[in-house]
């Protein structure tokens, strides 16, 4: 009941927007569809459709699309007198979701028809034939289509990206007006031109934000849902437990450590939040932790799931995409920056514990090693994903092997309470339905970016964007590095506010076409500019006032929700900053693998010495010696920026700064002891 519980609240928070639990003929429908389009996705990796991918492209949106009107109520606000003839918490489709339902089988089936229909139909050849010369049917369906994807993403998400899609598209049609002298201005394109681009190219609707979506992450969820269905979730939070349950900060330390091995397979910041919240926000509250800091502690270590490898968020697919290069490389640039984010994750749990005096808690688990010893086959499929990529079998066959092991695996529980997570046949089918329906709202979200990134291809407004932002920059400087410097830092405070409105998936599409060509037209590297693009999209789940892991946090713990997501904030803040690196100096490559051994160690050490005295400026207190005053905490943040310009000079400099900080404690610390000598110690300072 309590696991039911946990998913009922976690799937509040998954696409922002709570999903109908459907019962009866809708249920059973629901079902069925995405048994079909699970098995679908299956059978395209080892047989794809003879027609193409965009023909498999259609099909999966013509399944998946019905099912969003089907899983989200419309949640409009209805006048009072209807109010009232509403069931207070309906899961039957009305009758106007039924409409939306037929409506979008018949649009997006309608490229793919073998019948004629007025003058357009005639299949899916006929209807590639009419690219550029749309028909008056193919107009209407076209248009038709691109309203509801609209209203897919305003169940699924709410109403700002909806208006960020009308904008675009508004810019589409009336930029033409635009006076001529403005850099944004363009020639202009009618409505029809723009639902071509929409409906009938490889740049909108069936995009490849789309083909990531119905190729990779609906293959992913998949496989997460059987990992969870297997127990691996309750495994992976026992292990954290169990490796910690003699420290001082075991509460800490299993919270930060239960968001990395879930957020491995889960690729969902606020699920992952409410999943590990479930289990130790009990230990954090008899550890001491107020409500807003333990909030703030589980969302920083839940959205750490789409920053874990080997199942990074749905942007990371979009990534190799994009850049033409495997799913394993991305995992690469991703492994240094993980590390470092949750070290300064960590650092600030033994900062927090030693300065509030946490209290030591026992956690009634076994022996770490018994664990691994008993359950440790649940990592086997994640360690396949990596050696199958790593041999060159795609991410897609890699992940449907990782599946089949995670089965076979399953039923290595002989014991009568472990037969329970036994992928039996019935409890696949509810995997399959399961990762199927998380990939409802991406699947609409992806779809409807093509509106974004079709509008950017045919108005020229990526090259124009990035003349405005590097304009900026230059406007204050004409020095080259100090250029890039603003404009990476311009950049940051752009796609953090953009994130505050837009999922994720969708921050990183607009992000990539506005801001990553201004990045690549200052000589930095694709890698580094869409690393930087991914991760300031993903810090938007952290990021007041919106902050949607910290709203699933508070909801947890019951804590205040503006002081939980400033605790975030604070938790996550080096991650705020270490992005900024992979950018501003060729060093910075290092941080995502790439320049060799030399370089990568020394950006992963000289940034692992950012983070964490950054996290000793944040927190207060330098671990071992004592508190920081004010000015140590000044010098600290100093030095933690400096130590981001990963060059000899600015290296040596904020080295320096650290040291002078770190003895300014010492000495705050001997003032103190002499201060107090002869008073009894305070006893939760002894103990440390």
């Amino acid at each position: 009941m309590a696991e039911r519980a946990t998913r009922d609240l976690a799937a509040q928070f998954e696409d922002e927007k709570p999903g109908r639990v459907l019962s009866g003929p809708a249920g059973l429908l629901l079902t069925t569809a995405a048994l079909a389009i699970g098995a679908l996705a299956l059978w395209q990796v080892f047989r794809p459709l003879s027609q193409g991918s965009k023909y498999y492209l259609i099909i999966f949106l013509a399944g998946v699309l019905p099912l969003v009107f089907l899983a989200y109520p419309a949640d409009l606000r209805l006048p009072a007198r209807l109010r009232a003839r509403r069931p207070p918490s309906s899961t039957r489709p009305t009758v106007a979701d039924w409409v939306l339902v037929v409506l979008a089988v018949a649009a997006c089936l309608y490229p793919v028809l073998p019948i004629r229909i007025g003058s357009g139909g005639g299949g899916y050849n006929a209807f590639l034939d009419r690219q550029g010369l749309l028909a008056s049917t193919d107009l209407v369906l076209g248009t038709v289509l691109l309203l509801l994807l609209l209203e897919a993403c305003r169940r699924t998400t709410g109403w700002i990206l909806p208006a960020v899609c009308l904008l675009f598209l508004g810019y589409g049609y009336y930029g033409g007006l635009l006076p001529q002298s403005w850099p944004v201005a363009h020639a202009g394109l009618d409505f029809s031109q723009l639902v071509d681009a929409f409906y009938n190219s490889d740049s909108g609707f069936y995009g490849t934000p789309l083909d990531v979506a119905a190729s990779y992450i609906v293959l992913f969820t998949i496989y997460g849902a059987a990992l969870e269905l297997s127990g691996a979730g309750r495994f992976f939070v026992e292990l954290s437990a169990a490796a910690f349950r003699r420290s001082r900060t075991a509460a800490g330390r299993t919270a930060v450590a239960s968001g990395f091995l879930l957020g491995t397979v889960s690729g969902s910041g606020a699920a992952t939040t409410v999943s590990i919240g479930a289990v130790t926000w009990p230990l954090l509250r008899r550890a001491g932790y107020p409500p807003e800091r333990a909030g703030g502690m589980l969302a920083a270590a839940g959205v750490g799931a789409i920053l874990s490898p080997p199942t990074l968020g749905a942007a990371a697919f979009i990534i190799a995409e994009y850049l033409g290069v495997s799913y394993l490389q991305v995992l690469g640039w991703a492994t240094v920056p993980t590390v470092l984010y949750y070290l300064g994750i960590l650092l600030a749990v033994e900062i927090d514990a030693r300065r509030s005096g946490v209290r030591p808690v026992v956690i009634d688990v076994g022996s770490p090693w018994r664990l691994l010893a008993r359950f440790g086959y649940h990592f086997a499929s994640l360690i396949a994903i990596i050696v199958f990529l790593a041999v060159g079998v795609s991410a897609t066959r890699a992940v449907v092997f990782a599946i089949v092991l995670t089965v076979a695996l399953s039923f290595l529980a002989p014991r009568n309470e472990d037969r329970a997570h036994r992928l039996t046949p019935g409890r696949l089918v509810t995997a399959l339905v399961t990762g199927v329906r998380g990939v409802l709202a991406v699947t609409a979200v992806c779809a409807a970016a093509g509106i974004i990134t079709a509008t950017t291809t045919k108005t020229g407004l990526g090259p124009q964007a990035a003349a405005l932002l590097i304009g900026g920059a230059q406007a204050a400087t004409s020095d080259p590095t100090l250029v890039l410097v603003l404009t990476a830092l311009l950049a940051a405070v752009a796609l953090t506010l953009l994130g505050l409105a837009v999922p994720v998936t969708a921050s990183f599409v607009i992000g990539w076409v506005i801001v990553g060509p201004a990045l690549l037209d200052l000589g930095v590297t694709a890698p580094a500019a869409a690393m930087f693009v991914f991760y300031f999209a993903v810090l938007s789940e952290v990021s007041p006032p919106t902050a949607l892991a910290a709203v699933a946090a508070a909801a947890v713990t019951g804590g205040r929700l503006v002081p939980t997501m400033w605790q975030t904030l604070r938790y996550a803040l080096p991650a705020y900053l270490t992005p900024i690196a992979f950018v501003i100096t060729p060093a910075g490559l290092g941080l995502l693998g790439i320049g060799g051994v030399q370089r990568i160690a020394f950006a992963a050490a000289v940034t692992a010495l950012s983070v964490a005295v950054l996290a000793v400026a944040a927190g207060g207190w330098l671990p071992g010696v004592g508190p920081a005053g004010a000015p140590e905490r000044v010098l600290g943040a100093l030095a933690g920026v400096t130590l981001l310009w990963l060059e000899p000079v600015p290296v040596t400099v904020g080295v320096t700064l650290a040291a002078v900080a770190a003895a300014g404690v010492f000495v705050r610390r001997g003032s103190a002891g002499r201060s107090s000598s002869g008073s009894p110690a305070n006893p939760v300072e002894e103990q440390l």
